[in-house]
């Protein structure tokens, strides 16, 4: 019988990718799966919502096939895996990019009639167009994603969003109050500590002369905010700094402004920063914040909220920051006031989005509670399955550092209406029914009258604010799992739930999630949090379209295909880490593609024997393979992608296919051998290959489909993970045979390549001396590398050694 392979092409083209996509997508509208949850253990991955702002880079497409990894994995483990992909669609970003691509500005055009809903179709037009990129990418990736329309600005998204704050509201948890918050005069709005980021700035410390009120004696204070004189209510100095000892409770005039300050101790003061005084003013920075708190001072509103003096300022009144900031330094310097002026570099608290540097000014904001379960957190924390587990340490430290409650209305538009009402009679503020989308800044109030003091409906008045974008985005567990919409499923499923993520959002997405499950379901959000590192360019460079670097995932796709992307996406770094972008590294990829389409030709020529008797260097590459095996699982267990795509390549190109099917394609084709030794080599090669095909279809879910599909008549994608190859107490010995038997081959190989022969070429007259363990192996060897072979046990040959314990003698 002449054996045919049943795979006629000779190379892997990539465009049949795009026939397993038609095909894929044909299966999916066949299949009436939407109820295998009951039967199966759950996986629910709480897919991060990326925001519809542009198309991915590299990095970021990356990060979404690692996700689909680790779902297919699930699914190779008998899951019901729901992976939901929908966009996250509120916040700021939108808005800054319909600003600039209109020129317009939304609070001008929001305060015209219709303006605010006109800003508001721009904004989903936009969002619209960004979005479909974004699942062009994901799609051609072969991401085994659920496509959910209904994104975070959704009226379903929303209505739930709403739900938790009601539900929240009445619990207490959430309140009213005019404090010192961190304001982005830019976007307009207030920021919570989570979306503030620190910039190193050059910039001046100013020596400036205060008067004693009671003498004419001066003192020296050193500040980088000389703008701020004339909102300074006390200076400060460390109780162990001699140099003002007596000073306390005496009081100072500000220069230029004549107010008049009292003069405090506080341990907090650094003594070895400017001159040991610290001026303290409303606001210059959280500890001044602290400062009027602690010591029951009077705040005095100098900066508004455009960045811009108030007429409390006086001659500074009108100018924006950093001009108030030249001029009284001017002025100062003119009267003699200013001693001198040092530069410096600093951290300048700015904005996450426009980068303008921030301003702390008094708003009455709505709060939620998170300062009083600091330590329940904790404790949640602490139990967390985080990987890999040092990242754990940042949610740590960012939890202990958070020294407010969490301000969540923002005075923007694009984003989830907060359900408020307030009573202008009595001034009660009053939510509504849960259940529906409720935009107060444009409808009519759910009740007749005020539900507190019976004031007709004309008094109610709606909210015109927003949600901060988190207290959406950290709901996105409870909308995956269906909280609320089907109580069955969130039951089963909200127990094993996997959150995966970048490092970059551990204080942002990761936390606000957690603390709002929490306090919601009085549970964990997560089973499992999987951290990623930053996606980089070649140079190690993060991507930004200011450095030039962004790279395009498309053409790299069209080029090589996906199945080459996501090799390299999965390689690239082990979890936890930053990786890099490596065309090299998406060529061998690609390379591997061909490999395992290559021996797929070779092994599509024999049949595939349900049980053998297996030959004993059958055995011992199966006991090897197995090994690659159990470590490519550890890493999937360990949802790190990174040592599946390594093991595995290791195993199909430099175990299998360069060691195996060399020592075993004169047996498996040539007839003069007995059926039973042949059908040892056709078990073990399909075995072999079809476990590597499975495990790899995670990260290479084309090639490895096509392939599964001519070899084995279904779709890859429906298999479950492979049992043991081999099993027996002889097990790791066998392995070690097989590592041994590489070693021959590799010194063999070598020594004939040495003397200009091919490999296929015989060595006459010589004999290759190996360790008596391989003596079981002897005629495979001998018929492959066409040489006579022997065995030692203990005393060292005569000859040439070859490789480590293999020896030559008599050669040519």
């Amino acid at each position: 019988m002449k054996l045919q392979p049943k795979i006629s092409e000779t190379r892997w083209d990539v465009n049949k990718e795009l026939e397993l996509l038609d095909i894929w997508r044909k299966e999916a509208l066949s299949s009436s799966g939407s109820a295998e949850w009951r039967d199966k253990e759950v996986l629910v991955i709480d897919t991060p919502p990326p925001y519809a702002s542009g198309k991915w880079h590299v990095g970021g497409a990356a990060h979404y096939a690692q996700i689909d990894m680790i779902a297919r994995y699930f699914r190779l483990k008998g899951y019901y895996v729901l992976v939901p992909f929908y966009a996250d669609r509120n916040g700021l970003p939108v808005e800054v990019q319909v600003e600039k691509s209109y020129g317009i500005n939304a609070k001008d055009m929001a305060s015209t009639p219709g303006g605010r809903r006109k800003f508001l179709e721009l904004c989903r037009e936009y969002l619209d167009r960004a979005e479909g990129d974004l699942v062009g990418v994901w799609t051609r990736l072969g991401c085994s994603f659920e496509y959910w329309r209904e994104g975070t600005d959704s009226p379903k998204y929303r209505t739930l969003t709403q739900r938790t704050f009601i539900e929240l509201f009445r619990r207490g948890l959430i309140y009213e109050a005019e404090r010192p918050v961190r304001w982005c005069p830019r976007c307009g709005t207030t920021l919570a500590e989570a979306e503030i980021e620190y910039e190193e700035r050059d910039d001046f410390l100013y020596y400036i002369k205060y008067r004693l009120a009671d003498a004419g004696e001066e003192l020296v204070v050193a500040t980088s905010r000389p703008e701020l004189l004339p909102a300074c209510a006390a200076l400060a100095y460390n109780p162990q700094d001699s140099r003002y000892r007596g000073l306390a409770g005496r009081k100072a005039i500000a220069p230029l402004f004549g107010n008049e300050v009292i003069i405090v101790e506080h341990p907090g003061v650094d003594m070895n920063f400017g001159t040991g005084l610290e001026m303290i003013c409303s606001y210059g920075d959280e500890d001044d914040v602290r400062l009027f708190r602690e010591l029951n001072l009077k705040p005095k509103v100098i900066i508004n909220e455009k960045g811009v003096m108030t007429q409390d300022a006086g001659f500074l009144a009108g100018l924006s920051v950093e001009e108030a900031r030249r001029k009284v330094a001017e002025e100062l310097e003119k009267q003699g006031l200013l001693v001198k002026k040092e530069r410096i570099r600093h951290s300048v608290p700015i904005c996450w989005r426009c980068k303008t540097p921030l301003q702390i000014i008094n708003r009455s904001e709505i709060f939620l509670r998170q300062l009083d379960l600091r330590e329940q957190l904790r404790e949640l924390i602490n139990k967390l399955d985080m990987r890999p587990e040092f990242h754990k340490k940042k949610l740590l430290q960012w939890l202990d550092a958070i020294a407010m409650d969490w301000p969540i209305s923002r005075d923007r538009y694009y984003g989830t209406e907060i359900p408020l009402w307030r009573c202008t009679k009595c001034g009660s503020l009053l939510v509504p029914e849960p259940g529906r989308y409720y935009r107060p800044w444009e409808e009519q109030p759910p009740w007749d009258r005020c539900p507190v003091c019976g004031a007709p409906k004309e008094y109610l008045k709606g909210e015109t604010r927003v949600f901060d974008t988190w207290f959406d985005s950290s709901i996105s567990m409870l909308y995956a799992t269906k909280w609320m919409e089907d109580p069955e499923f969130f039951r089963k499923a909200s127990s094993s739930v996997l959150r995966p993520q970048g490092e970059d959002i551990i204080r942002t997405w990761l936390y606000y999630s957690l603390l709002r499950v929490y306090q919601l379901t009085g549970k964990s959000a997560f089973r499992w949090v999987r951290i990623t590192g930053m996606g980089l360019d070649p140079k190690g460079r993060p991507m930004h379209k200011s450095l030039g670097n962004v790279i395009d995932p498309d053409p790299i796709i069209a080029k090589y295909g996906a199945d080459a992307f996501r090799f390299w996406a999965a390689s690239s770094a082990r979890l936890g880490y930053d990786y890099r972008y490596d065309e090299k590294k998406v060529v061998t990829g690609r390379n591997f593609a061909t490999k395992l389409w290559n021996l797929a030709r070779f092994i599509s020529s024999f049949p595939e024997p349900q049980e053998a008797k297996l030959r004993r260097i059958d055995s011992a590459f199966l006991a090897l393979a197995q090994k690659y095996i159990d470590a490519a699982i550890s890493g999937y267990e360990n949802l790190d992608v990174y040592e599946p795509a390594v093991q595995l390549y290791e195993l199909a190109w430099n175990v299998f296919a360069s060691h195996y099917v060399e020592l075993v394609k004169d047996r498996a084709y040539s007839e003069s051998y007995p059926e039973e030794e042949r059908a040892s080599a056709w078990y073990t090669l399909h075995r072999i290959y079809r476990s590597i095909i499975v495990l790899l279809s995670p990260i290479m879910p084309f090639v490895t489909d096509f392939i599964y599909r001519q070899l084995y008549d279904r779709s890859v994608h429906s298999e479950r993970l492979p049992g043991k190859l081999l099993e027996g107490p002889d097990v790791d010995q066998l392995a070690e045979d097989a590592r041994l038997i590489m070693s021959v081959n590799n010194a063999v190989w070598a020594y004939k390549k040495s003397k200009g022969l091919k490999l296929s070429e015989p060595l006459e007259g010589s004999t290759v001396m190996i360790p008596a363990r391989l003596a079981s192996y002897i005629e495979d060897l001998r018929s492959f590398h066409k040489v006579n072979f022997n065995t030692y046990v203990d005393e060292r040959p005569t000859g040439t050694e070859i490789g480590p314990g293999i020896y030559i003698t008599s050669a040519q």
